[in-house]
């Protein structure tokens, strides 16, 4: 029986290694970028044609390549960044798999010049899906230049699956910040079809930040930094005034490495508990400096995944750290914070020990029950929770036997009751319906957007003073990409400048909107929607629309606003459920209630 294992050749490997690495557009210009960083570069332009569907260019002034190193380097595992396994927890430079330049020769069309500056020529190498067909000298200046070009174009079903340009280039937007911002000293171009969409001078973290996401953002930085024997950290977290209800300005990086970690954003929003609204998202921009051996960057081909080997002392030092910063800035309150000396935080290790537990003394005389300086029982409190408590339950189950479809017009029978402001409770005659207010408003606005859309109608308010508007560059993509939908459903936009907009016009259901809050709202829904291959276009801008239009959990909604919401909800093709299917009505039986009371 013949022998059936055998070795992959190298271009089938390295399109496998590819599938990985390179999953977009977006994850070259990452990994090119991240090289030009390795190599001491202090100029680095990114040039991009078609969302890096044709060309994806980048161009540096660093170290550059001899002739030899030139060719190696798109040779599997070839580096220069390690050479022992024990490099592996010392590292802290970008790269340093080997793989990246292997994987993206494997998949497009690569075009190399660089050149060493003690060299006075140049190498040219071209490589087309891992085979090289051209290697020469050639005149070009000290650094490297490498050209992507067709990328995907030797498999099919790769390119196939790409997103549309705008999606594509919104990636490769956002790739490019995470680096930008990790490197203030180094100058940062990005150019799209000819257009400029960043020119980043070199400055500090601070003038990173601004240049990046506008000089709006200047008054809404608050410095962080703090230091301990296991982790320094630094960088700025944003004022709660100005935080939103979407995603988009929260950066962890470590050692200088864009990271994501799910576990640390949850330190820094328990940092601002009890100052923020249940919604809102504080931005942050946040570096760490530890010991590269006490972490473990090497979990995943994109390397954005990183394990701590103490993550709850760390978790307990950055939201420590994060309260104390909003504390110097009198954001909460706070006692004895000297400016001039950072607040001392201290690390347990497994060398210091258990602490002696404290000693806990009881006053065995003490009657919780007795008022304070009166002697009298405190039934009082009692008495008062009990009448503050007490429901008409005659009122309450008015209209039992009413449908919710077919309401009684009688105010006698129309009973509602908002419970935290947040859901609307009816009874009905199977118990009593409970509402989700939110929820059932982006349902009734979802059907209305379709419609208006179906139509080709809107019913736009125009703004009296119209609202200039400073929005992530990343987020101009997506907004060319839905804003002929965005016109028909009423919003009246006019592009000022690069990543500047005016709002003349917002649809009538949203008047009472912010400009400004409700398209922030709408791109970031709109983005976190992109995955959902069953809903078409419009379905997503109108539900995007519907999610930031919606009144908010908070809101006190007077009796009237209640009986409009459940009509028009009830008059809906499919009240039940959210323009995301989530349930928006939900019952619950007498039989329930009555075992609660067993």
């Amino acid at each position: 029986m013949p022998d059936i294992i055998k070795l992959l050749p190298d271009s089938v490997a390295n399109q496998i290694a590819a599938g990985e690495v390179i999953q977009r557009p977006a994850s070259v210009v990452k990994e090119l970028i991240e090289n030009s960083v390795d190599a001491g570069a202090g100029v680095i332009s990114v040039i991009i044609k078609d969302s890096g569907k044709t060309l994806i260019q980048v161009i540096d002034d660093g170290s550059g390549m001899s002739e030899t190193d030139a060719r190696l380097s798109f040779e599997r595992h070839a580096t220069s960044k390690i050479t022992s396994a024990q490099d592996l927890f010392a590292i802290r430079t970008k790269g340093f798999r080997g793989e990246a330049l292997a994987s993206i020769a494997a998949v497009a069309m690569v075009e190399l010049k660089t050149r060493k500056k003690e060299n006075e020529a140049g190498t040219m190498i071209i490589i087309n899906g891992s085979r090289v067909e051209a290697q020469e000298p050639c005149t070009c200046p000290v650094g490297s230049s490498f050209s992507v070009k067709n990328l995907f174009f030797n498999v099919p079903a790769r390119r196939k699956f790409l997103k549309s340009e705008n999606t594509e280039m919104r990636h490769i937007i956002t790739e490019f910040q995470k680096i930008a911002i990790a490197h203030p000293a180094i100058r940062f171009q990005l150019y799209h079809n000819n257009s400029e969409i960043y020119n980043l001078a070199v400055g500090n973290t601070r003038q990173r930040i601004i240049g990046i996401f506008g000089k709006p953002v200047n008054n809404d930085l608050i410095t962080l930094d703090t230091q301990t024997n296991l982790i320094n950290i630094s960088g700025f977290i944003g004022k709660p005034e100005n935080a939103r209800r979407t995603y988009g300005e929260q950066f962890f990086f470590v050692n200088n490495r864009f990271m994501k970690h799910p576990y640390f954003h949850k330190a820094v929003t328990e940092a601002y508990q009890n100052i923020l609204p249940p919604d809102a998202i504080p931005s942050y921009f946040i570096f760490m400096e530890i010991d590269p051996a006490s972490i473990d960057i090497n979990i995943h081909p994109t390397k954005t995944e990183i394990k701590f080997e103490d993550e709850r002392s760390i978790w307990q030092i950055l939201m420590a750290s994060v309260r104390e910063s909003l504390g110097r800035f009198n954001i909460v309150p706070s006692l004895d914070f000297d400016n001039e000396m950072l607040v001392d935080i201290p690390v347990r290790t497994p060398s210091s020990g258990i602490p002696e537990p404290p000693e806990i003394r009881i006053n065995r005389q003490y009657d919780p029950f007795a008022a304070e300086g009166s002697g009298r029982p405190a039934n009082e409190f009692i008495e008062n929770f009990e009448k503050e408590n007490t429901l008409n339950w005659d009122k309450l189950y008015a209209g039992l036997e009413s449908d919710p479809r077919e309401p009684v017009r009688q105010d006698s029978q129309r009973k509602f009751i908002q419970v935290k402001n947040k859901y609307i409770v009816c009874p009905v005659k199977s118990g009593l319906m409970v509402i989700d207010q939110k929820r059932a408003h982006e349902r009734v606005l979802f059907e209305k957007f379709l419609e208006n859309m179906g139509k080709n109608q809107s019913s736009s308010q125009t703004e009296m003073f119209p609202v200039t508007i400073e929005i992530n560059p990343a987020d101009i993509p997506v907004l060319m990409e839905i804003e002929k939908d965005l016109l028909i459903m009423g919003f009246r936009i006019i592009h000022s400048g690069s990543s500047r907009i005016s709002v003349t016009g917002v649809p009538s259901d949203c008047s009472a909107q912010d400009p400004a809050e409700l398209l922030e709202i709408l791109l970031e829904d709109y983005k976190n929607s992109q995955g959902d291959p069953s809903a078409g276009v419009r379905e997503k801008v109108a539900a995007a629309a519907a999610c930031a239009a919606a009144i908010p959990y908070g809101k006190v909604l007077a009796k009237n606003e209640m009986e409009d919401l459940f009509d028009t909800l009830f008059a809906c093709n499919a009240p039940n459920y959210s323009p995301r299917g989530k349930p928006v009505v939900s019952i619950i039986t007498l039989e329930e209630i009555d075992k609660r009371f067993r």
